[in-house]
């Protein structure tokens, strides 16, 4: 920053008379000035502590006898150009702008289910990662972004702790995200063993309770972390116009004992970390012996993306920690060398986002893997059985595939039967054989089953008249037609002078 922002007292020049200044070619009653507490800076700025004006070159303020301004113009704005800081600020913000874009591309591949979700391994268990990446990027870009009014702003103030700010409330969102991505490592690779049986982890052994507790750990220090470092005062941070101020009230206010225990604290989740990643190898991967064979275990079967974002997290945390004993490290600073806070602040944090979105890019969806894998097994077991399937175009009906949705529609309706194109289809067969219908008119005349009938008949044999009771009416209507028996009784009605029916029993009524 320029030497002009460095303020120390100055006299006010003489005027006309006693109660009279001239500062910038512009007449001050110096009477009120005093009255209301105002002083003259050498950086060319007039302020009382609540109120700040410029008063260089083409900012020429009048103040009236009752203290108000007239033409006045606040120390808080951006005056100068963009310098270092700034264009660092600007690249980043870039970067992390990019950066949520993929983000979104890389949550909606990986986020997306394709088979039914498990109570075991619910799917915001692998979305978590890319939401704290969405919040570490939009925290970064905000505070690159206020960043550029640090160097162009006169007087510091808003700017300065809004980067200040969002700077430090990245380390929370990245220790989040790269534990959830640790985490969710070991919780794939106890998928992939449990699909192919579901029955050889149990959810109540060591294994389960250890991945029970470490994120309830991990998230105590990472929240008191928040906690330390994040709800306190902001406001001395933007006293840093004179050297007075930055080391009195900015200073103690950066390197405070809040700092200091919130970067041990963000420490310690990152330790947790770790050992989330070799509990995972350990319980998911094949188990050696001795020293060396273990090293070349955890080398092929740790992930690469896994190790270097732990390595990079790192490389933030000693920042962290170094920037709350070392004022001259630190981003509160206002004229602080930019290759400290941008090269071990910002870029570890934007390295581990660009780790994250490459192998997103590379890596298929989870669900997806779980099929191929299944199909594979399917093969293998086909295989041994020796069970040879037919590819999936062979078809007894293959011309069906290449017919339109009306012809389909026209076949249907020829399989079920019924108006005038399939009239001559309505007689077919049924499974329990056919159903003739015949028209019993013609045969003989109606009769009404829950009505007494006339006692008179013609026979169907020798057409004499004969008269049959109300009681064997029933029975009468059984009559057989070749033989004239009853099929109640077997006595048959031949004459008019035949005798009446004789009843049993009471099935003859």
């Amino acid at each position: 920053m320029p030497l002009l922002n460095l303020r120390e007292l100055s006299q006010f020049p003489e005027g006309d008379n006693s109660t009279d200044t001239i500062i910038n070619r512009v007449h001050f009653n110096l009477t009120a000035l005093k009255k209301f507490n105002y002083t003259l800076y050498t950086n060319k700025t007039i302020s009382n502590s609540s109120r700040c004006y410029l008063i260089f070159d083409n900012f020429r303020p009048s103040m009236l006898s009752n203290g108000s301004w007239v033409n006045a113009t606040t120390c808080y704005i951006p005056y100068y150009r963009i310098h270092g800081r700034g264009i660092a600020s600007i690249v980043l913000a870039s970067l992390f702008c990019i950066s949520i874009m993929f983000t979104l591309i890389n949550l909606r591949k990986h986020g997306r289910l394709y088979l039914r979700e498990d109570k075991r391994f619910r799917v915001v268990g692998r979305r978590w990662q890319w939401y704290w990446m969405l919040f570490v990027a939009a925290c970064g870009m905000i505070s690159t972004l206020t960043g550029v009014d640090v160097d162009r702003y006169y007087l510091q103030q808003m700017p300065i702790i809004l980067q200040s700010f969002f700077f430090m409330l990245m380390v929370p969102g990245a220790l989040a995200m790269v534990w959830e991505a640790t985490r969710h490592w070991g919780s794939w690779q106890e998928r992939q063993i449990v699909d192919r049986d579901p029955f050889v982890l149990p959810q109540d052994d060591k294994r389960a309770k250890t991945e029970f507790w470490l994120p309830l750990i991990f998230y105590l220090f990472a929240w008191l972390n928040f906690f330390m470092v994040i709800p306190r005062s902001w406001t001395p941070i933007q006293k840093q116009n004179t050297p007075e101020q930055k080391e009195n009230i900015a200073r103690p206010a950066a390197t405070g004992p809040r700092g200091k225990v919130g970067a041990v604290l963000a420490v310690m989740a990152w330790f947790v970390i770790c050992y989330s990643l070799y509990h995972s190898i350990k319980c998911y991967k094949p188990r050696t012996t001795g020293i060396w064979n273990k090293f070349n275990s955890f080398c092929r079967h740790c992930p690469a993306k896994l190790f270097v974002t732990i390595l990079l997290l790192a490389v933030r945390l000693g920042y962290g920690i170094a920037s709350a004993w070392f004022w001259d490290l630190s981003i509160f600073q206002d004229n602080v060398v930019i290759g400290w806070p941008f090269g071990l602040g910002y870029g570890p944090i934007f390295l581990i986002l660009f780790v994250f979105e490459i192998a997103g890019f590379i890596e298929e969806n989870e669900d997806k893997i779980i099929i191929q894998q299944r199909r594979d097994r399917g093969q293998a077991n086909d295989q041994e059985l020796g069970i040879v399937k037919k590819p999936h175009w062979w078809s007894r009906n293959w011309i069906e595939r290449y017919q339109t949705d009306e012809q389909r529609l026209r076949s249907m309706t020829n399989e079920v039967g019924g108006g005038r194109p399939t009239a001559r289809r309505l007689t077919q067969s049924i499974e329990m054989g056919n159903m003739n219908i015949r028209n019993r008119s013609r045969s003989r005349p109606p009769e009404d089953p829950f009505r007494d009938q006339s006692p008179a008949r013609l026979s169907s044999t020798g057409g004499a008249r004969m008269t049959v009771s109300k009681m064997d009416s029933d029975a009468a209507s059984t009559m057989t037609d070749n033989s004239g028996a009853t099929g109640m009784t077997g006595r048959t009605l031949t004459s008019e002078n035949a005798k009446p029916q004789r009843i049993r029993s009471m099935l003859d009524v």
